[in-house]
């Protein structure tokens, strides 16, 4: 409904200007004060249509401005004039005031630091990077002034510049391609920001005065659309100074979009969107400014169908992605049956099969609460607390041969006490980043073992807690976030009293025990100017400490607190990631305005959620799971069938490799073991990931040498689907004398029975009719005996994918 009404819109719209006239161009006055200058135009109509794409632009005085055929508009001479702008029949005009000021001249950080960021002379691939290239070495994205003009102007005697003849300069021929240049041909001598360049060297390279009026922000327009498939438009970059004054640098922009399948930008800032349905937020970034447009692609297809909008439920999560699927046009699954959903919470909540006594009871449940019972029932289960503390094993777990054998062992422990006795996930948070004591008698202290600097500390807290990679403000400006420097190190500031007592380091084999306290010295330096840096959060004042009071203390009373979003945000998406198959933001570590969450509005009622259960993991789990965003079937419908972020049917995943280690034991009935584990140990229950395992190596666990947060990667691999065709320890359980198997043919049930107990351990169901006739079918045709059958089937149900993804 809501694509109909927009490809309405725009073919109404077109109708509207061929009968009414209603052609605008935006801006409707430009005015022009320096040669350098450039202003993108729009033509839209009075309902916001963009037409730039389509329209002619011509000047009335070629010999006062020029303009482009994509409608961009420079000045040649002071003058007044006009632009006028053609579609069709029907014409717009932009009127033009160009009063040159010849005494102004460009200079080195206003006018020449956005061209050599815009046209990517500093990114990463070339000049920014760490050693610079080809002896040529710039700050990343500009973030050092002073560096940067001395490499550019008295690095190696000044050979990048050539001041008795400009053009003649190094910085100019290679970028112009008319040396030899490894990045290839940057600037047309023609183009704008070449002739900036020529006329900076020309007038001496200066520097920009301090009191030059300094950007304070940076705006995009339009900043949010609505747009069918397959339609251009033109977005104009604007940056706003303290004096008040604006400047169009849509020419001087870095245009970047977050999903560039779904609608494309290009280095001009014209968007296009593609023929699937979604959201994607355009970034344009001028300077260590950057600025959002989020467009809206609603789907357009199945037009006649009369699948529902909404999901039948008052549940605030209901409710929230309900009203995402209409705005997007996207109609919900139907509901996951009961065998789907049974095998989904155990898996999701506790990482293990229910058992086929469990799931038969639970098909016999008729009570209306039955997902919430059942619900509450799992989180006050014993595997509770192994499942959920194997997930932040992963963020926090170091290697063993790092930090010692038993500090490893002490953190796991205190990992599954903390999720055993159900610590508030604010409390949790605050042990560990006001973490002291001894290594070898309170867990979480080993955290800091591993992280031996405030920087290490900084980077790996402001992820976990905050959803922030703060790390890319570590040596420069973010180039994605509004964070810099002087944040990452204020921030850093906070550790920098930690006191170690005891043996430190010495891998391989860093046995001993180290004790942590609060010291009454200890301080942070910018890497840059020295400067001793005072704690702060982020983009917080400063903040002053006497000799008793530790830093770290505040720093986790603003993080937890209850007026800090990105802490109850950064948690309620880690949670729902891993109940719904993908965050709301994913990665769901990296929160920030340039990767935006699919569902703000939702984002914000479970951090709201979050906040009012005290930061109790359990109920949050439930308030999930309960809601019927989470029984859909992962079955798609005409209507959904190309989303894959916006929760309209619920996303299958693999199971970590320790849960299908398990599973695989469960339903063989033959147990693993591991070194340095009890014997019968579940592969969940292990607290190092140095236990030789090759299932668990082909199915990703982390490498121990990797440092933590370790991120598992979901994809499947041809490693995997041979270990579980033909791997010997899977092989050697479905053919053990002690397996299911074997046991079910020494039963006097029968062979269907035997079958029908195998599917319920395996999927949670029976089998189909068809189903079960094939394998009675084989096992006749073949000649198999109930043994040989039975392995066969179990072989069969292991190496499925309904086996090993969670549905």
């Amino acid at each position: 409904m809501v694509s109909g009404l927009l490809t309405g819109m725009f073919v109404g719209s077109l109708l509207m200007i061929n009968q009414q006239g209603n052609l605008k161009v935006e801006p409707a006055l430009i005015q022009f004060q320096n040669l350098q200058d450039q202003v993108q135009l729009r033509v839209v109509d009075n309902l916001g249509v963009d037409f730039t794409s389509k329209a002619t632009f011509k000047s009335s005085d070629s010999k006062t401005i020029s303009v482009s055929s994509t409608g961009e508009v420079k000045p040649l001479q002071s003058g007044n004039t006009s632009i006028i702008a053609t579609f069709g029949n029907l014409n717009a005009i932009s009127t033009v005031n160009s009063q040159i000021d010849t005494s102004k001249v460009p200079t080195f950080e206003k006018d020449i630091q956005p061209i050599l960021t815009r046209f990517g002379c500093n990114s990463g691939p070339c000049h920014g990077k760490q050693r610079g290239q080809n002896g040529f070495q710039l700050s990343l994205l500009a973030f050092d002034d002073d560096f940067d003009f001395g490499a550019i102007v008295t690095e190696a005697r000044g050979r990048r510049i050539f001041p008795s003849s400009p053009e003649s300069s190094i910085l100019l021929m290679k970028a112009t391609g008319a040396v030899p240049h490894g990045g290839g041909k940057k600037l047309d001598p023609e183009s704008t920001a070449y002739k900036q360049l020529l006329s900076w060297i020309k007038v001496g390279t200066p520097r920009t005065p301090k009191s030059e009026p300094k950007i304070i922000a940076l705006e995009i327009t339009p900043a949010n659309l609505i747009l069918p498939p397959k339609t251009k438009v033109q977005v104009r970059a604007i940056a706003k100074f303290e004096d008040g004054n604006s400047k169009d640098v849509t020419h001087l922009s870095a245009f970047q979009s977050s999903e560039s399948v779904l609608t494309s930008v290009d280095s001009k800032g014209l968007i296009e969107t593609g023929s699937l349905p979604g959201e994607v937020a355009i970034m344009a970034r001028y300077m260590e400014k950057f600025a959002i447009c989020y467009v809206t692609m609603p789907l357009t297809g199945a037009k006649k169908s009369k699948l529902p909008s909404r999901i039948s439920s008052d549940h605030f999560i209901d409710t929230l992605l309900s009203n995402k699927f209409e705005k997007l046009g996207l109609s919900p699954s139907e509901p996951a049956n009961d065998s789907v959903l049974v095998r989904r919470m155990y898996l999701d909540i506790i990482g293990r099969l229910p058992t086929p006594e469990e799931t038969r009871a639970w098909l016999n449940e008729t009570s209306p609460d039955k997902v919430r019972n059942l619900a509450v029932q799992l989180v006050n289960r014993p595997e509770y607390a192994e499942f959920w503390a194997n997930k932040w094993a992963d963020l926090l777990r170091p290697n063993p041969y790092h930090v010692g054998i038993k500090a490893v062992f002490v953190l796991h422990t205190w990992l599954r006490d903390a999720f055993r006795k159900n610590l508030p996930y604010d409390q949790f948070s605050r042990e560990i980043i006001t973490a002291e004591g001894s290594t070898f008698r309170d867990g979480a202290s080993v955290f800091i073992r591993d992280k031996r600097t405030p920087e290490e500390i900084t980077t790996v807290v402001s992820r976990l807690f905050l959803g922030v990679r703060l790390e890319c403000a570590k040596c420069h400006h973010h180039p994605f976030e509004v964070y810099g420097q002087e944040d990452f190190y204020q921030f850093a500031a906070f550790f920098a009293r930690i006191g170690r007592k005891g043996v430190g380091i010495s891998a391989p084999i860093s046995g001993s025990e180290e004790m942590f306290f609060l010291s009454k010295k200890g301080t942070v330096k910018h890497p840059r100017t020295n400067e001793e840096m005072k704690p702060a959060p982020l983009k917080g004042k400063p903040m002053e400490f006497g000799e008793d009071e530790d830093p770290r203390s505040a720093l986790a009373k603003w993080i937890t607190s209850k007026d800090n979003n990105l802490f109850a945000k950064a948690g309620a998406n880690r949670i729902w990631g891993d109940l719904m198959g993908r965050g709301l933001v994913d990665p769901v570590d990296d929160l920030r305005a340039t990767n935006p969450p699919t569902n703000p509005e939702l984002l914000d009622a479970l951090a709201e959620e979050f906040r009012k259960s005290e930061f109790d993991m359990k109920k949050f789990i439930v308030t999930i799971v309960t809601s019927n965003a989470y029984r859909l079937s992962s079955v798609p419908n005409e209507k959904n069938l190309m989303d894959t972020r916006n929760h309209s049917r619920h996303y299958r995943n693999r199971p970590r490799a320790e849960v299908l280690l398990d599973m695989v034991c469960d339903v063989t009935g033959v147990k693993d073991s591991f070194p340095a584990m009890p014997q019968d140990s579940r592969a969940m229950e292990m607290w190092t990931f140095r236990s030789a395992s090759e299932f668990l190596d082909s199915f990703g666990r982390p490498d121990p040498n990797q440092d933590p947060p370790c991120e598992r990667l979901p994809d499947s691999t041809v490693v995997q689907a041979l270990h579980l065709m033909n791997g010997k320890g899977v092989q050697a359980k479905i053919l053990s004398d002690n397996g299911r198997a074997a046991q079910l043919a020494a039963s006097p049930v029968s062979l269907e029975s035997a079958v029908e107990e195998l599917y319920l351990r395996c999927y949670s169901r029976m089998p189909t009719k068809q189903e079960m006739e094939k394998v009675l079918t084989l096992a006749s045709d073949q000649k198999l005996n109930k043994r040989q059958a039975l392995e066969n089937v179990l072989w069969a149900l292991i190496n499925s994918p309904e086996f090993v993804l969670v549905d």
